[in-house]
């Protein structure tokens, strides 16, 4: 198999109860991350053979999701309400075809609209990944 059909995913918002349920966010256009990418510190030596630069990994960070919409702000308010929250709140990235998901721990830290007079109204958000994110296959 050469490639996986995007089309389908679901970006969907934990409502933080004990037993939690997970809403899919509506009107999604767009989905990028998370970002995955680990520090490297460098340990070269004078003794580091032949002149070579090496390293070693460091700290890991998981970035940034963010999404883009078809704006509605009768649907999207308590999205932009958790701009106040903070704590990360738990989300789930549904692949279509049951293919897998990631199961992560997001902090809203932007929101952008845009109303052109020539199209429809949109919007980004973009969330900090806190902690791990966690994959799972075959959800």
């Amino acid at each position: 198999m050469s490639g996986v059909d995007a089309f389908g995913i679901a970006l969907k918002r934990g409502d933080g109860a004990p037993t939690e349920a997970f809403v899919t966010i509506g009107k999604v256009t767009g989905v990028n991350g998370p970002e995955i990418e680990r520090e490297t510190y460098d340990v070269t030596a004078h003794d580091s053979v032949d002149g070579w630069r090496e390293f070693i990994g460091g700290l890991k960070d998981a970035g940034e999701v963010s999404i883009n919409l078809n704006y509605d702000p009768r649907v999207h308010d308590d999205l932009v309400a958790d701009f106040e929250d903070t704590k990360p709140r738990n989300y789930r990235m549904v692949f279509p075809n049951g293919i897998g998901q990631w199961d992560l721990k997001l902090i809203l830290s932007g929101f952008s609209q845009e109303a052109p007079v020539d199209d429809k109204l949109s919007a980004e958000l973009k969330f900090k990944v806190s902690g791990k994110p966690v994959i799972v296959e075959g959800v």
